[in-house]
């Protein structure tokens, strides 16, 4: 059964994204990274590729189809990524349990805290395990 990780945020969204995708990423998982626009998946890729300038997080945007260990997407299902979900979109995918794992990012804003309660009460009357990270 998939496991859900809420991550509630004090800071940046994207910021805190490229922390967790580069953790993940060193982990040795594959990830796809769900957003609620066009606009944010570019951001978020740009962002990337200036995280660290010691490292390198193979990346890129779900509609370029190049083969990488980290997608970018927001209107897409993934085909070949089901290991580790990001889901910064603030809505339940559809396709959430497919992953193994799938990370909601809860930025401090009251409508996405709320928005954060609906989906961990979505996936808490399935039965899903669920974890709660408050991150300073």
């Amino acid at each position: 059964m998939t496991r859900i990780d809420f991550y509630q945020i004090a800071g940046d969204e994207h910021a805190f994204a490229c922390r967790l995708i580069d953790l993940v990423y060193r982990k040795g998982h594959q990830i796809y990274v769900h957003t609620s626009t066009d606009e944010q998946a570019r951001t978020l890729n740009d962002q990337l590729w200036t995280f660290k300038e010691e490292t390198f997080i193979p990346h890129s945007l779900h509609s370029e189809a190049l083969d990488v260990p980290i997608k970018i997407g927001f209107d897409h299902e993934p085909e070949e990524h089901q290991d580790v979900l990001i889901n910064l979109s603030g809505q339940i995918p559809h396709f959430f349990s497919r992953f193994d794992r799938v990370a909601e990012v809860v930025p401090v804003d009251q409508n996405s805290r709320q928005s954060a309660r609906e989906n961990y009460a979505y996936y808490k009357e399935r039965g899903y395990v669920l974890n709660y990270h408050e991150i300073n």
